[in-house]
């Protein structure tokens, strides 16, 4: 625990509520809500202009991180069953055309390579989306030509990812049906981020909150966050980005990497014992100074969670992290539903961020 922060325990709800003076858990909650700003924008006709066209190319281009893990996340989950291609790219290529849609994606309005990507985009006639601020520059180069999708709930930089994979989804389905299919409605997509926010709200203990839980286990620990197939990989990147920003020594991997390199992971000198003082270790008469092994989240959606638990035993701190907490978690994963992968990577996304705005209110490392 930081020395700095009034959080001893992540169950003393009034001294979350105190620390958290810049609203830290209110903007990773509030997912939701930004998905439900993207819908109403949606059908206040912002994306009209798509309607009934058959583009021969969707083109993301992305100004962040967060926009570019939303980018990311699509084309894996509807990459392959889109009849229109679905590529991500920093900017804008000369190949692009009257025929093809770009969304350019960010948070930085004065962002060069953003405003770059819609002028070019635009003189080569496309049709352009912005999902960014409606200021500064980038405001005045799509000013009456590019539709806008602009955010509606301010939030912290942090947690914006699922906005932007809001407005990539919707732009996907107004112009493919069949890449559509996969995808739930922003409706749907934004009850099931709520329902898992309400499940990690300050109020609920840490035994039946799931984001309370992760950070628990993370305290004072080195951090794998670990996925088993690309999607997660993407969401387990995100989660060590935020882990990072709060304190937590955070990596993330591919399940694979992470169990050919399981040598690496153990602790040193057997694990940190009850009677180790740090204060009179001297590395030169004692040896290296003990420490606990790394602590591997493995990220996985099924189908084949016991797969997972079997290959992952042999590490020496593991543990799996699927979106249904709890005893039904195999159950629900053996019963597909439409949209459900994506909605399934959604609840993780902030699941991981509220672990990090509760582990940055704990004092992180």
């Amino acid at each position: 625990m930081n020395a700095l922060s009034p959080v001893h325990d992540l169950d003393d709800v009034a001294a979350i509520e105190a620390a958290d003076r810049r609203g830290i858990l209110r903007s990773a909650a509030s997912g939701g809500a930004q998905v439900r700003a993207a819908g109403a924008a949606v059908a206040e006709g912002a994306l009209s202009p798509l309607a009934g066209m058959r583009p021969r190319s969707m083109l993301i281009v992305t100004g962040n991180s967060r926009a570019e893990d939303a980018a990311k996340l699509l084309v894996a989950i509807a990459g392959s069953v889109s009849g229109v291609p679905i590529v991500h790219l920093p900017n804008t290529p000369p190949w692009v055309g009257p025929l093809d849609v770009v969304l350019v994606a960010g948070d930085d309005a004065a962002d060069p390579r953003m405003i770059e990507a819609v002028d070019a985009a635009l003189r080569r006639g496309a049709e352009v989306v912005v999902a960014g601020p409606d200021e500064g520059p980038l405001r005045a180069v799509g000013a009456g030509r590019a539709m806008s999708l602009p955010p509606r709930v301010t939030v912290r930089e942090d947690n914006t990812m699922l906005r932007f994979l809001a407005c990539a989804c919707a732009v996907l389905a107004a112009i493919d049906p069949r890449g559509a299919s996969v995808l739930p409605t922003l409706d749907e997509l934004a009850d099931a981020i709520d329902g898992e926010a309400m499940l990690d709200r300050p109020a609920n203990e840490v035994f039946r909150n799931p984001a309370k839980s992760l950070a628990a286990r993370m305290q004072n620990r080195r951090v794998v966050l670990a996925g088993d197939d690309p999607a997660t990989v993407i969401i387990a990147s995100h989660g060590a980005q935020m882990l990072l920003r709060s304190g937590v020594l955070a990596a993330d991997a591919h399940m694979n990497d992470v169990l050919v390199g399981a040598g690496g992971l153990g602790g040193t000198g057997g694990g940190i014992s009850d009677d180790y003082d740090p204060i009179f270790h001297d590395d030169e008469i004692d040896g290296p100074r003990p420490q606990d092994p790394a602590r591997v989240f493995v990220l996985t959606l099924g189908p084949d969670f016991a797969g997972v638990r079997r290959r992952t035993a042999a590490l020496p701190d593991v543990a799996l992290v699927t979106a249904e907490d709890g005893a039904d978690a195999v159950a629900a994963m053996a019963v597909p539903k439409p949209g459900g992968r994506l909605i399934d990577l959604a609840m993780l996304t902030i699941r991981l961020e509220l672990t990090a705005a509760y582990s940055e209110l704990v004092g992180g490392r």
